[in-house]
């Protein structure tokens, strides 16, 4: 178990971040934080310690260099049972950070809008997020690392149950998470500026990389003795089978969904409104 003792917490998306926050407070756990997430976590009357002050370092650059500073990545990636990382580290008035909690800024949903730019989805790569995200999850052993909110109930009843504390083994769920995170978030902007590239329709593309997760598992494949899963974009491509509602009935199959991207596909041929 590895008692959490000081967290840096630098999200784009704040949903639930004042419960994790919360959480962490009453267990005097130190908070770092940037721009701003910690003008947010301040409102809602969170002690913060802003990253500028923690490194002597100011914020440069319009935000885009905010955590990319030794102390904040030697602090994630030393092993706390290192004689040597321990020593260095103090050499250098640097102290661990235990947990990371951070998500990216929106590249997806940035150049899915029709009219965007290439210079407005540049700005929306996110550097100093992935860079931390993945320092955290290489030292796993020592650093817990949440990058989604959907993570945030457990970590917190976890935290409730084990004296403020999170073992090994969540620390290394939360890191494949965390490494599957970045990897989708790298192969959304390597696609987008491989399709900048100007080529014959005909072409095709010289790699191709595709990202689903999986949404449930079906009871079974195209026949009983087959199994199967249900996999979907994590952002919706417009009118899909994958994206719609079920109002209801059983789950539907295998078969059942084939059947409904078939009929929605046909639909979708007419361009003008049709009856029988």
């Amino acid at each position: 178990m590895k008692k959490i003792a000081r967290a840096l917490i630098s999200t784009y998306d704040k949903t639930d971040l004042l419960e994790i926050a919360t959480a962490l407070t009453q267990r005097r756990v130190e908070i770092l934080s940037t721009g701003g997430t910690a003008q947010h976590l301040r409102k809602e009357g969170i002690d913060i310690v802003d990253v500028s002050d923690y490194t002597g370092f100011p914020e440069m650059l319009d935000g885009r260099v905010k955590t990319l500073h030794p102390k904040i990545h030697a602090g994630l990636l030393a092993e706390r049972d290192n004689v040597e990382h321990n020593a260095q580290a103090e050499a250098h008035g640097i102290g661990p950070i235990d947990m990371v909690i951070c998500n990216l800024y929106p590249f997806e949903a940035t150049v899915a809008k029709p009219d965007v730019t290439l210079p407005e989805a540049i700005e929306n790569i996110d550097i100093g997020g992935p860079t931390m995200i993945r320092a955290a999850s290489k030292n796993y052993r020592h650093v817990a690392v949440l990058t989604n909110p959907s993570q945030y109930p457990q970590i917190i009843a976890d935290l409730d149950a084990n004296d403020g504390c999170l073992s090994e083994e969540r620390r290394f769920e939360l890191a494949k998470a965390a490494f599957a995170h970045t990897a989708q978030y790298d192969t959304a902007i390597a696609a987008y500026l491989a399709g900048m590239d100007s080529q014959p329709e005909d072409e095709f593309a010289d790699n191709l990389t595709l990202h689903f997760k999986k949404e449930r598992t079906l009871r079974y494949g195209e026949n009983p003795h087959q199994r199967a899963a249900f996999y979907r974009t994590e952002t919706r491509p417009g009118p899909s089978a994958a994206w719609a509602n079920q109002l209801s009935g059983q789950p539907l199959s295998f078969n059942n969904l084939l059947d409904l991207d078939a009929a929605l596909e046909i639909v979708k041929d007419f361009a003008t409104p049709a009856c029988g």
